[in-house]
């Protein structure tokens, strides 16, 4: 890749003559330089270039979502939870926001870190930049349901690679702010594979499906897949639509599985039984409380 000339100036863009493929029309270049994702001179490392692709994979499942919002609701309140160094929100900012007049139409991107470090330093690159429609907020994503810092409604929550049970939280967080939209990328979910290898002993006499996960390695998998079985369960059962398809290529990251959902006010009643049939039969009761919420039980009854 050659060295990009105008990579030392703040306004400049990514053109068709920029000889830069891996860069996706009007990004601007000193960002993805401050992101650490492109070098002073212009170039990029192995590491840096997976990274990208996923977050531009990520964009393309967004981009239509945001393009809808403003055509029936005229502006955008989208919260980006487990934002570390904000990868995502500046993209989206830079590739989307930033042309849309922010000042006005109350148009908003909220990340959500509990790193403090990490939040003043997208706090100046905000400001360096001048995206004045960006904040960022030192909050866990439990913190952020009750804070008054957000607004009380949200269209878009987004959360890539939110470990274990943040993505949880950004799912309870979604419903609570009655977001039209989740575009999830769950990451780490080790929670119901350590109830399933706690319960082993007695379920393996109750079933001939515990052998699904009866050796350690297919716990921990088997435990993966069917948090998120029971995520998109959850989802149904409040009414919201949902598809669930890779990111990017598996040579990319083995992280990989994306959950987008859109609130269509579905029947409640299947998903909501199936849920508890779900939690039932693997012996994941005690897993209730995180999935199988009060107003999921109202629709079994």
């Amino acid at each position: 890749m050659k060295p990009n000339k105008h990579a030392s100036k703040i306004g400049a863009t990514v053109t068709g003559a920029d000889n830069m493929p891996e860069i996706r029309e009007g990004q601007t270049v000193a960002l993805l330089q401050e992101l650490h994702i492109l070098t002073r001179d212009g170039k990029m490392n192995q590491d840096s270039r997976r990274k990208l692709k996923q977050v531009y994979h990520l964009y393309q499942f967004i981009e239509p979502l945001l393009k809808e919002l403003l055509e029936t609701k005229g502006s955008i309140a989208l919260v980006d939870h487990g934002a570390g160094k904000s990868y995502l929100g500046f993209i989206i900012y830079d590739l989307f926001f930033k042309a849309l007049n922010v000042g006005s139409d109350g148009s908003h991107i909220y990340g959500i870190e509990t790193r403090e470090e990490l939040v003043q330093r997208s706090q100046q690159l905000a400001q360096q930049f001048n995206f004045p429609g960006m904040s960022f907020l030192p909050l866990s994503v439990a913190e952020s349901t009750e804070s008054k810092l957000l607004p009380e409604q949200i269209d878009i929550v987004t959360a890539l690679h939110a470990c274990n049970t943040a993505t949880d939280d950004a799912i309870d967080f979604a419903l609570k702010k009655k977001a039209r939209y989740m575009v999830l990328v769950p990451c780490c979910q080790a929670e119901v594979a350590s109830v399933l290898k706690k319960n082993k002993g007695k379920a393996l006499a109750r079933s001939a499906l515990t052998e699904i996960w009866r050796h350690p390695i297919h716990t921990r998998e088997f435990g993966s897949q069917i948090t998120n079985v029971l995520r998109c369960l959850q989802l149904e059962a409040h009414g919201y639509q949902v598809n669930v398809t890779e990111l990017v290529g598996w040579e990319h990251s083995m992280k990989n599985e994306l959950i987008i959902a859109t609130y269509k006010d579905l029947p409640r009643q299947r998903p909501s039984q199936r849920l508890q049939e779900v939690l039932e039969t693997l012996g994941l009761e005690e897993m209730g409380q995180r999935f199988y919420t009060q107003q999921v039980a109202a629709q079994t009854t």
